[in-house]
């Protein structure tokens, strides 16, 4: 099954008719070009560059390492983080609580959850992004799992959407950025990985732009949500340029029957196809 999808999704943009005359950002050059965080705490948000409210990040007594960068620690988010509402603080407390206690706290990649929105764009940093792109719509797909985000382009919210893990995603295209606005999120998935929650008020706005001669996607992120925050928030994300090769079909939920001796949250399970 090797390079299937890629397989798969090129015959669809060559159907599509896609061609390198539109005036549109390119993100996917050629066959080898995917995107992987370009730091190794790639799967934690940045802070606007402009100051104001910004996303949780890590205590600062007690910061977040990834692997890879010394002995790893697991996150303790900073609640004293002034745009969050008394209800998210509280939550955020109790995960806390249970990571200090010696508990190994929930992730959404590693129990096969879907990521959400934002949270796609941090999923974790294990696999990379790859992104397609069509007349009518753009697909964003993550390696690991194929976790898959459809963006409709010019065209416009339902009319009576249906709250979902990733949304609803339209988009188009200004200049040399993809701007994509989600709504429709269901409360089930979190918005960062420190699983700070959120509520179907959810309303995100993400510009994609390659910046740095082709070698860095940039995202900047604006979140709304009036019933988990004080403010809009704002983030940014920053993925290299991956020349990994063709996307590779691989699972996450199938046959998963060793979790290493530690509590988890029960696998997602669908009785039936969403398509």
């Amino acid at each position: 099954m090797r390079g299937w999808t890629w397989v798969c999704v090129t015959a669809v943009l060559l159907m599509a008719g896609v061609t390198n005359a539109q005036a549109i950002p390119d993100f996917a050059p050629d066959t080898n070009t995917s995107w992987f965080p370009d730091r190794p705490a790639g799967d934690d948000f940045l802070p606007p560059p402009g100051g104001g409210p910004g996303p949780v990040m890590s205590d600062p007594a007690r910061p977040y390492i990834p692997n890879g960068s010394g002995q790893p620690t697991y996150r303790v988010a900073d609640l004293n983080n002034p745009n969050l509402q008394p209800w998210v603080v509280e939550e955020l407390k109790k995960k806390n609580a249970e990571v200090l206690a010696g508990g190994i706290p929930f992730s959404a990649r590693e129990r096969c959850w879907p990521g959400g929105v934002p949270e796609f764009d941090i999923y974790r940093r294990v696999a990379p992004i790859y992104i397609f792109q069509t007349p009518k719509e753009v697909l964003m797909i993550w390696e690991t799992d194929q976790q898959v985000r459809h963006v409709y382009l010019d065209a416009p919210h339902s009319a009576n959407v249906k709250p979902s893990w990733y949304g609803e995603s339209v988009g188009h295209y200004e200049g040399d950025e993809l701007v994509v606005d989600t709504i429709g999120l269901n409360d089930k998935s979190f918005v960062d990985n420190y699983n700070t929650p959120h509520t179907t008020q959810l309303h995100v706005i993400e510009r994609f732009k390659i910046i740095e001669g082709g070698k860095t996607l940039e995202v900047s992120i604006t979140a709304d949500d009036p019933g988990a925050f004080n403010r809009p928030w704002k983030a940014v994300q920053r993925f290299k340029r991956w020349l990994e090769g063709p996307i590779l079909e691989s699972f996450c939920a199938e046959n998963n029957f060793d979790f290493l001796g530690y509590k988890v949250q029960p696998i997602p399970q669908a009785g039936r196809p969403d398509f």
